[in-house]
């Protein structure tokens, strides 16, 4: 594939309160200081990061904001005064005994585009901590190199790096009520007013990354391909964690949902298990019950299993009626979609402080963290798709191109330019638009139906389809002319007649 080099620029602002700037700043405030640094990736893309930092000191409205009882208020109050693009960030330096940072932590990162940090006494101390904070809330090499995972070779990678979605247009997103045993349980879920709930403020926020359509479906008889193992112990059915693999497929099987799907479908299953395998629990690698009773697979979706008490009379009168509680049920789906999208925030140094998402389901950076990684993705992915056009193109020798096939590639070629100068400037929000544009030209390009018909029958199908048709044709013309040829030999080999 085509290389891809690409600056990606990061806005930054360091904003000293008074009593935490460093002795050692080389010169007064304010000023501005650039970092670059290479994301190694393969040999073929080139992808730096570059910091762009002014250093300056707090506002009046600033000090009043920071004034607040708490880091949320305060971050509920600096909100309304800072600069909202996306991808910028603003980083206060607070006083090394402030009281807004609980004790034990040195940075606190905000739902929006600004974090909190204690002033660490030197400028180095200060600037690696600031590097930290900015990797958290914008990229880090890791997240580069796994949207890049398919240029990488394997042994480069983590584990976790082909678990995300790959970037795409947009998302579908099915959940699933499985009843396998309709006959013992009439299940109720109000799952519309869930998904209104829970799901839309998500969704809206993610709005700006994909279009998304949301469905659901009951199916009844629908059953997970495992056996679970009887617990004599605890009386109920566990499912192992080496044998979750082996559920989806039959599942999958009844789903119908991704067959028919230009987009990548999200599958949410809820399922509520027959009752002569109640209660049900998964175990993980350890043996232990997984608190949530659910489980995820990359890039695919996620299962969880709602257990029913069993009624307290045996002799109830069956089907069982059962009320799910979706609040319960959607707390594991969206955590499960955000470990989709990889906005997991496991790997937080210890002394960080990260306010929750609240109910839109992810903080401001988090949407920035994704529009980076998608805006590199596109850009290599348009990379790729006109490099292999161009090389089919090369291998068919009667091909006519269409203007309109021509003018999807320039607009491509066009757009990927734009983002990359976009991102070059600091501007995630054009670039990462550009870059969609241009992943929907080179695609149109590269799907156009005048093209499809050469990619499909190169000459060698040609003729395995037109010999069958013109041999029956071609054996009597072929004897005829041996015999001609024959008959020709025979006349020149008899002696001419002299009288």
């Amino acid at each position: 594939a085509a290389p891809v080099q690409v600056q990606l620029v990061v806005p930054m602002a360091v904003v000293f309160c008074p009593g935490s700037v460093p002795a050692d700043l080389p010169r007064p405030l304010p000023f501005r200081d650039v970092q670059e640094m290479e994301i190694s990736v393969n040999l073929r893309s080139s992808v730096t990061s570059r910091y762009e930092t002014r250093y300056r000191s707090t506002t009046g409205q600033e000090e009043a904001a920071l004034a607040a009882a708490t880091a949320r208020e305060a971050d509920a109050a600096l909100h309304l005064l800072l600069d909202t693009t996306l991808g910028s960030l603003t980083v206060y330096v607070v006083p090394e005994t402030s009281s807004l940072l609980p004790q034990g932590i040195s940075v606190y990162v905000g739902r929006h585009r600004s974090a909190l940090v204690r002033a660490g006494g030197s400028l180095a101390a200060l600037q690696a901590r600031l590097r930290e904070v900015a990797q958290l809330m914008s990229f880090t090499a890791g997240s580069i190199a796994a949207v890049l995972s398919d240029r990488v070779p394997d042994g480069q990678l983590g584990p976790d790096a082909r678990r995300n979605l790959k970037s795409s247009l947009g998302y579908e997103i099915t959940f699933s009520l499985l009843n396998p045993d309709p006959k013992s349980h009439t299940v109720d879920w109000d799952i519309e007013g869930a998904v209104n709930r829970y799901v839309r403020p998500v969704l809206d926020k993610l709005s700006l990354v994909a279009n998304f359509s949301v469905d659901s479906q009951i199916l009844y008889y629908a059953v997970l391909g495992v056996t679970p193992r009887y617990d004599k112990e605890s009386s109920s059915f566990l499912l192992s964690a080496h044998s979750l693999p082996h559920v989806i497929n039959p599942v999958e099987a009844r789903l119908g949902s991704s067959a028919a799907s230009l987009y990548p479908v999200l599958n949410f299953l809820l399922y509520v298990p027959e009752r002569s395998h109640s209660p049900l629990y998964i175990q993980d690698k350890d043996g232990a019950p997984v608190s949530t009773n659910a489980f995820h697979s990359p890039r695919w979706g996620g299962i969880m299993i709602y257990n029913v008490e069993a009624p307290a009379s045996p002799q109830a009168s069956l089907p069982l009626h059962v009320d799910v509680d979706m609040a319960r049920v959607m707390e594991v789906f969206l955590a499960q979609l955000r470990l989709l999208f990889g906005l997991s925030r496991d790997e937080v140094p210890p002394e960080f402080l990260l306010e929750g998402p609240g109910n839109e389901g992810l903080a401001d950076w988090e949407l920035d963290h994704l529009l980076w990684a998608h805006t590199v993705e596109n850009i290599a992915t348009v990379s790729t798709t006109l490099t292999s056009l161009a090389q089919l193109l090369d291998k068919i020798g009667n091909i006519v191109i269409k203007d309109d096939v021509a003018s999807e590639v320039y607009r491509a070629v066009a757009s990927v330019q734009s983002a990359v100068s976009q991102l070059s400037l600091g501007h995630l929000h054009a670039a990462f638009q550009a870059s969609k544009e241009a992943v929907t030209s080179s695609e149109r390009a590269f799907f156009d139906p005048s093209l499809l018909h050469l990619l499909y029958f190169p000459d060698d199908q040609k003729f395995a389809i037109y010999i069958p048709l013109f041999l029956p044709m071609a054996v009597p013309i072929l004897l005829s002319l041996a015999k001609i040829v024959r008959e020709t030999r025979l006349r020149k080999k008899e002696p001419t007649k002299m009288d």
